[in-house]
């Protein structure tokens, strides 16, 4: 049998300090990291939301205008609990921005923040955005405010990107590239091409219309400016790594009844199993369950002898489809859950409309827990392995 995720005892246990969202594009991540804050901070909780997903859609359900890089509160939620509720987007430049100034002299701090090839890394390099995000999950956890912290991530596979995000910055950051930005002379064109080739991924478009010695000259006196801090670096993107594999920390793999979803929820899945990351379960989204006993076959059958009530027929048609749907949605959760009989699941009926403030997302979060009170056994917090 299927172990059933309680939803309300993960976010209930004041063990779990960390929730992560992840999953493929238009599952319903943005709204399910919204609807487990909410209902978070409603149980008492003082909870905040992060969501490096460029989309205002958080913005709009929270009945913000728009979010800032700093926690900001939202208004009309129920606090009699002792929760509370905060929201904020990942602004990648300004969270760098920050991380100079505030490990740098504000002589040091200007030079960096002058630099053309700050400039470029901060806004381009591949996986500059995961890596801020690490510290920015770094930063929220460190203040001790915050009882939860839900983490909505952005779509498809870069998803998980930020479990890499470390080791590409050491990489970037380690001795050999310095020594080699820091010695543009002996580099020259072909250390240039060395580097575009090794990784640098965007960058290198963003560097294509600057002349190559000068490029190099201002990364030359970057290192310089930056050296101090390469330690730094590291030291926080392990640690918050090593929050992320810690027993308060919880991913939910967010996913919807089809194919494509789920194929890309069972590679999450894996991932964090090979990374040994702390998995809750599997949240499936806009899911159809069947409203009445009554099979399709019956239901059809019954429509065909009705004779003076198109309307009834009508009705038991839309029936008959409906089982039709629910019957293929749970074959393709039994393909997934075959393969990952350990991963506790949840699923969230279909709302008609959208999500669109606070009550959707009350909404949303009821049927996310309301699978837990269906008798099967409850599985929480696990550790992938």
């Amino acid at each position: 049998m299927t172990p059933v995720l309680d939803v309300d005892a993960l976010i209930d246990d004041p063990g779990t300090r960390v929730i992560v969202c992840c999953g493929s594009g238009g599952v319903g991540k943005t709204t399910t990291s919204a609807a487990l804050a909410v209902r978070a901070a409603e149980r008492g909780r003082r909870t905040v939301v992060l969501t490096i997903d460029p989309a205002r859609r958080l913005a709009q359900a929270l009945g913000l205008e728009a979010l800032e890089n700093e926690p900001g509160r939202v208004d009309h939620v129920d606090t009699v609990p002792g929760g509370e509720l905060h929201a904020m987007m990942l602004d990648m430049r300004r969270t760098f921005d920050e991380m100079v100034q505030t490990h740098s002299t504000p002589e040091r701090a200007e030079a960096i923040l002058a630099n053309p090839f700050y400039q470029t890394i901060s806004t381009s390099f591949s996986g500059t955005q995961e890596y801020m995000a690490m510290e920015k999950l770094g930063q929220l956890a460190a203040t001790g405010q915050w009882d939860l912290i839900v983490v909505d991530t952005p779509p498809s596979r870069s998803a998980l990107d930020f479990l890499d995000a470390p080791q590409r910055m050491s990489n970037f950051l380690d001795g050999r590239m310095i020594r080699l930005l820091s010695a543009p002379a002996r580099a020259g064109g072909r250390g240039l091409r060395k580097i575009v080739s090794a990784g640098f991924g965007l960058f290198a478009k963003a560097v294509s219309t600057i002349l190559g010695g000068q490029m190099l000259a201002d990364a030359s006196a970057f290192v310089q400016a930056f050296d101090t801090m390469f330690g730094g670096f590291r030291e926080r993107a392990e640690a918050t790594y090593a929050l992320l594999r810690s027993p308060g920390t919880a991913f939910l793999v967010v996913a919807a009844p089809e194919p494509d979803a789920l194929r890309e929820a069972a590679y999450f899945v894996d991932r964090l199993s090979a990374e040994e990351m702390p998995l809750a379960g599997l949240v499936l989204n806009r899911t159809h369950p069947v409203l009445a006993p009554l099979s399709a076959t019956r239901a059809r059958a019954v429509a065909e002898n009705l004779r003076g009530a198109p309307l009834a027929a009508s009705v038991l048609r839309l029936h008959a489809d409906r089982v039709d749907l629910a019957e293929r949605e749970e074959r393709l959760l039994t393909r997934f859950t075959g393969a990952h009989r350990e991963v506790a699941v949840t699923r969230v009926p279909v709302v008609p409309g959208a999500v669109a403030d606070l009550d959707g997302l009350r909404e949303i979060g009821a049927r996310l827990a309301a699978d837990g009170d269906t008798g099967r056994v409850p599985a929480g917090l696990r550790s992938a392995r």
